[in-house]
């Protein structure tokens, strides 16, 4: 595949750079939105002020639906290779755990991918440079995004090196993966809204931690302060989140963390990979599409780290995205597609930095009632609690709806404008959300195609017609495993795996091929590309 296309027209000088999608920020989103796009067959660039992958650590969780969108890629190999599964969560109060709950169970029956996986950013972002590789595409490293204007054939955006060298790249369409101080929003004038919190924070990647359950997420409480770790595979090898209180504009340095550290949970550590502070963000963009100007990740929607669920929530932007963008590309959709990536992402996008936000407030919260909580309450109450904690979180912990929104498996889109209004705002069990796994029904959507599922037994006969009439994949699942498939029921899934439409079969399964995709709600899917 050709990334774009230039032409010499004498030393030192260049036409300008064509494509169909340019990417600006080769993060986890950028690159997993062109992973994306080149196996769909779509022509793209990629480009980033950084000359390489990111080195420190940043995000770790993988969630089950990463996985999921790894898988359809055929690269979760190659990740459940690298990547350690999260064996518990220990919860305690100041240097004491008060309980042990393993995630060995958690998430069994509903994906491929339980319980929670750990790979660090860095090592995600080398992962998908690789696999582009292999393909014959790379990042344009050095280039920053300087400006961009938009007319009738898409976009012209100009890249500037480290050299103050300037070019010039016209594409159909332009994606801002370009983190939270993204310079695509910036120059389309997007809002960012949110609140900041008060407090700065340290994450640290430290070595020969003590004082911690060491094969466990540990979270723990003081009267003043939390923390929260996750191990990284090595013993001793953790990764340390936690709140220091200073005056305003007052630094945070390392050893006035080691001190809170020591002081607070009887944690020490004896040197670090990686040592910054910050401040957390809770912001979402006021659009996500701007013409032909989208934005994705960090550069759409911030938050703090808790729940796991940043990189993640990229990841399945640039998925949603590139299969939308494929679909007006190369398969004839109209640009009202594109118009869905807004209406479905963005709520999810709200709804997540509700929820964080919150929980957020709620764990580092300042007031005297919090404090008093903490210090006076917390101690007595929580130890005797640890023998109930011990046998009523593992049952929690195994609730597969608990799991499904951890893992973001439970996520619904309103499919089409009215679909809200048809369902008087209730959301269904398979429209809208991503395919039900049913043990034998995920390998086909490495096709990445739009695909008619049908579950239960139906002659040979009737699935030849469906797939001659509907012009799509017919494929038939005669065992049920799933409750949420029934026997005798046809699903209509589009390429990105999330259902469109569902119904029971008639006698004449072809029938349901003639009418549904054609029906009055739901869109005509796109024929199949050669």
């Amino acid at each position: 595949m050709t990334q774009h296309e230039t032409q010499e027209t004498g030393p030192g000088t260049q036409e300008p750079l064509t494509t169909d999608v340019l990417i600006i920020g080769a993060g986890p989103t950028g690159l997993m939105l062109a992973v994306c796009l080149q196996r769909l067959g779509v022509r793209f660039l990629l480009a980033d002020r950084k000359h390489g992958p990111t080195r420190e650590s940043r995000a770790l969780a993988l969630q089950a639906r990463s996985l999921e969108i790894y898988d359809q890629l055929g690269l979760v190999q190659r990740v459940l290779a690298q990547a350690a599964l999260a064996p518990a969560i220990a919860p305690g109060f100041r240097d004491t755990p008060l309980a042990t709950v393993s995630f060995g169970s958690l998430g069994k029956g509903v994906t491929p991918f339980p319980g929670i996986h750990i790979l660090e950013q860095s090592r995600n972002e080398r992962l998908l440079v690789a696999a582009l590789e292999e393909r014959g595409d790379s990042v344009l490293r050095g280039h920053g995004l300087r400006g961009l204007e938009q007319h009738d054939r898409g976009v012209t955006a100009h890249l500037e090196t480290d050299d103050r060298v300037v070019r010039r790249v016209d594409a159909r369409f332009l994606i801002g993966a370009d983190g939270a101080s993204s310079a695509v929003r910036e120059l389309s004038g997007i809002p960012f809204d949110g609140v900041t919190n008060p407090d700065t924070f340290y994450v640290a990647d430290a070595r020969a931690v003590t004082g911690l359950v060491d094969d466990a997420v540990n979270l723990r409480f003081s009267a003043d302060d939390f923390l929260l770790t996750f191990p990284q595979g090595a013993v001793g090898h953790h990764r340390l989140i936690g709140v220091v209180r200073t005056p305003e504009g007052e630094g945070v340095t390392e050893e006035a963390t080691r001190s809170t550290l020591s002081r607070e949970f009887g944690v020490a550590y004896g040197d670090s990979t990686w040592f910054s502070t910050y401040r957390v963000h809770h912001r979402v963009a006021g659009r996500f599409r701007s013409g032909a100007v989208f934005l994705a990740g960090d550069a759409a929607h911030v938050h703090s780290p808790v729940g796991a669920q940043g990189m993640n929530t990229g990841i399945q932007d640039a998925h949603h995205l590139a299969c939308a963008l494929a679909e007006v590309l190369l398969g004839g959709s109209g640009d009202e597609r594109l118009d869905r990536y807004e209406a479905e992402r963005r709520p999810v996008a709200l709804r997540l930095v509700r929820t964080t936000d919150r929980l957020f407030s709620a764990v580092t919260a300042d007031s005297s009632f919090a404090r008093t909580l903490r210090a006076a309450v917390l101690p007595r109450v929580l130890p005797l609690l640890a023998p109930i904690l011990g046998r009523v979180l593992p049952r929690v912990a195994r609730r597969a709806r608990l799991f499904e929104y951890v893992s973001q498996i439970r996520i619904h889109y309103w499919m089409t404008p009215d679909a809200r209004r048809r369902a008087g705002g209730r959301r269904g069990r398979l429209i809208g959300r991503r395919l039900a796994w049913n043990e034998d029904n995920f390998a086909v959507l490495r096709s990445m195609d739009w695909q008619v599922h049908v579950y239960g037994d139906s002659d040979e006969q009737s699935l030849d017609r469906m797939r001659r009439e509907s012009r799509m994949p017919v494929h038939q699942f005669g065992t049920v495993r799933n409750p949420r498939l029934a026997g005798g029921l046809a699903v209509l899934v589009r390429p990105d795996g999330f259902v469109l439409d569902a119904r029971r079969l008639p006698a004449s399964v072809a029938d349901w091929a003639v009418h549904a995709p054609r029906g009055r709600d739901v869109s005509e899917p796109p024929p199949p590309r050669d």
